[in-house]
């Protein structure tokens, strides 16, 4: 799985949702948009496969989580697997974005921790399609 996540509290928070739903697996944490972007593409010429899933923040340093998005959908390898847009923001231009660039699924971050722990349904849910 790759979780492409600036702040630490919500990358734990993250993690520790997986964790409280089962959810088995490596986790591939990435702080900057820069970073993920080299990361997909590394995936792409390299012999490593793709994670199951992607957790993507649109508000991330050095390139935004849409790029990051978009070099997913545009790579040969790795374009079909479920991105999770998780971002603070309910700008219909993000929202928009990430439907046009085939996002799975858009998730406002919870405010409060209980909210927070219930996502981790839904990554599960995605993680079992993309293992189908």
């Amino acid at each position: 799985m790759l979780l492409v996540e600036d702040n630490p509290a919500d990358a734990g928070l993250v993690r520790k949702t997986l964790e409280e739903h089962g959810v088995e697996g490596e986790v591939t944490h990435i702080i900057d948009g820069e970073t993920a972007i080299a990361f997909i593409e590394a995936l792409d010429t390299d012999q490593l496969d793709c994670p199951d899933l992607a957790i993507i923040d649109l508000n991330l340093p050095k390139r935004p989580g849409q790029d990051v998005l978009e070099c997913m959908r545009q790579s040969p390898k790795c374009r079909e697997i479920p991105v999770i847009i998780l971002s603070s923001s309910d700008a219909k231009r993000d929202v928009a974005d990430a439907e046009r660039l085939r996002a799975s699924q858009y998730i406002r971050k919870p405010t409060r921790l209980e909210e927070f722990l219930r996502l981790g349904t839904i990554f599960k849910a995605a993680l079992d399609r993309s293992s189908h």
